[in-house]
């Protein structure tokens, strides 16, 4: 599976973005879809993820600010990102579990960067 991300740019805080991520297949049948991002200094955190059934987790620190979401007839998966802060400032990462006869393998899109100014 091959993933690109779009989207990211300079934004002010309390701005919004969103993030596409365009996948080479077809996504309804990927397991989890989700976010990543990864700060200067700090490890890779996972932000926001879906599953093929739809259902959806946001890290605590974007719950109420952030939605992730999935278009399967264009085989894109969205994350909105709203009232952002500085503190969300990062490398976001496109990334897609899939598994094949019973065994997981990870893909990942290459990075988009966020700046969130204050």
């Amino acid at each position: 599976v091959q993933l690109q991300a779009f989207g990211g740019g300079l934004v002010q805080a309390g701005g919004s973005l969103r993030l596409s991520c365009a996948a080479s297949e077809y996504i309804f049948s990927i397991m989890f879809m989700g976010w990543y991002r990864q700060a200067p200094g700090k490890q890779r955190e996972l932000v926001a993820s879906i599953t093929s059934g739809g259902n959806t987790a946001i890290v605590d620190s974007a719950e109420g600010r952030f939605t992730i979401s999935r278009d399967n007839a264009k085989n894109t998966v969205y994350l909105q990102m709203n009232s952002l802060k500085p503190e969300d400032t990062a490398v976001y990462y496109c990334h897609a579990k899939k598994v094949r006869a019973a065994v997981p393998y990870d893909y990942w899109g290459q990075g988009t960067l966020v700046t969130v100014s204050s």
